[in-house]
């Protein structure tokens, strides 16, 4: 539902929030057709229509995707899973959460899950907000999470949020029960299943669920996802500057405002006196005022 990530999500699920002018979920996209995914399954729950909006020939890059909603219930990650299985085929395949950022390569992760037989594969990183996986390099197995099984061992590493499944995952995935996947992974591990790991620390990885990490990634990010002024948005002459902003296209920034730090979505506007800063302006939305961290 994107709470955290509120108003914003008012107006766009959170996948498809922008960055750098485009939906979120694309950069996923292209990370996994990259990597040699010719399909594409999303589940979807909060504001389902948005997503016919963003891709109204149900592909994207010629990539064919299905779409499959999540209704009256959010299932969470592993209810997600089931709610997908006729979708998915016989084949392994890749879970990608649809509020990350990040180019870590894959190739690792499909090396990992193809050669050693593991029933599920995650990607890891050794730093990070949230370090609850123990996991066992020599070995190439994931432990414990946060201790739950009594191994004594809290975690070390993050979980980004993806991962490799072999089809037999769905034997452990109850259809229709809201689930998280990680007491899935817990009855695997305590069963004796094989819940492999990589280690992938190159590249950057984001969890984009805040506005604090929304706009912290455009800062870091800036320039390396294409210009952060689009040359399509209006920029009046006498409009102020600083910082890093990002104005997408078809926005407008009147004369005598002054911008900080600041997010302007694709027709967004910034009327003349106003002066935000660290803020978010979305679609169709007009700001005025003397604003700090707050979000229109």
């Amino acid at each position: 539902m994107g709470e955290r990530l509120r108003p914003l999500t008012e107006q766009l699920p959170k996948p498809l929030v922008p960055v750098f002018h485009r939906p979120l979920i694309t950069y996923a996209f292209d990370h996994l057709i990259a990597s040699g995914v010719s399909r594409l399954v999303v589940n979807t729950h909060h504001i389902p229509e948005a997503y016919d909006r963003a891709f109204p020939q149900r592909s994207y890059r010629d990539v064919p995707i299905h779409f499959r909603n999540e209704s009256p219930v959010r299932l969470e990650t592993a209810g997600g899973i089931a709610n997908v299985r006729d979708l998915l085929g016989g084949d392994p395949f890749l879970v990608y959460n649809g509020d990350i950022l990040t180019d870590l390569p894959l190739q690792p992760l499909l090396t990992e899950h193809r050669e050693n037989g593991n029933l599920v594969t995650l990607v890891l990183r050794s730093h990070g907000p949230s370090l609850h996986i123990a996991f066992d390099p020599l070995r190439g197995l994931v432990t414990d999470i946060r201790n739950k099984l009594g191994t004594g061992d809290e975690g070390k590493y993050l979980f980004t949020g993806i991962y490799a499944c072999d089809p037999a995952v769905h034997n452990w995935i109850t259809p229709g029960k809201v689930e998280s996947v990680i007491p899935v992974f817990l009855k695997m591990l305590s069963e004796g299943a094989r819940l492999g790991a990589v280690v992938i620390d190159e590249g950057s990885w984001w969890d984009l669920g805040s506005r604090t990490a929304y706009l912290a990634a455009h800062a870091a990010l800036n320039g390396m996802y294409g210009p952060a002024l689009d040359p399509a948005a209006q920029i009046e002459s006498g409009a102020i500057l600083r910082g890093t902003n990002v104005v997408g296209p078809g926005a407008l920034i009147e004369s005598g405002a002054q911008l900080e730090d600041t997010i302007v979505w694709p027709g967004g506007r910034v009327v003349r006196g106003a002066e935000l800063k660290r803020c978010i302006v979305r679609s169709g939305i007009t700001a005025a005022g003397i604003v700090e961290d707050a979000d229109f």
